[in-house]
């Protein structure tokens, strides 16, 4: 069993900051890509960010500039900081972490943790 455990979304105001964590029980994770996907219902699973093994990031257009993707390889740990968050920005939020970094629905996935930003 592969786990993929996210926290850190809760309710937030506009322009505020949240930060997501996810904690992985597999260090084999450690040389995959790992990222966040966000799904808002009835709409299709959107890719946010992705972080390789060697560190670099891939972002949507609309959160650049004001998410950062990071991860701490001793920790088995993925984290995406949210800045000046947007009501748009209010979704279900996806851990992921794929060998090749193939978009989804491959991959592993965690169980998602909701963010809401009121305008």
């Amino acid at each position: 069993q592969i786990d993929l455990v996210e926290s850190g979304g809760g309710l937030v105001q506009f322009g505020g900051s949240l930060r997501l964590s996810c904690v992985y029980t597999d260090s084999i994770f450690s040389s995959y890509v790992m990222g966040w996907y966000r799904q808002v219902l009835g709409k299709q699973r959107e890719l946010v960010a992705t972080v390789s093994s060697d560190g670099s990031t891939v972002y949507t257009d609309s959160v650049k500039g004001r998410f950062t993707i990071s991860r701490d390889t001793a920790k088995n740990a993925v984290y995406l900081q949210m800045n000046s968050l947007k009501p748009e920005d209010t979704a279900v939020y996806y851990c992921y972490a794929d060998e090749s970094g193939a978009p989804y629905p491959h991959g592993y996935w965690g169980q998602g943790t909701q963010v809401t930003v009121s305008s």
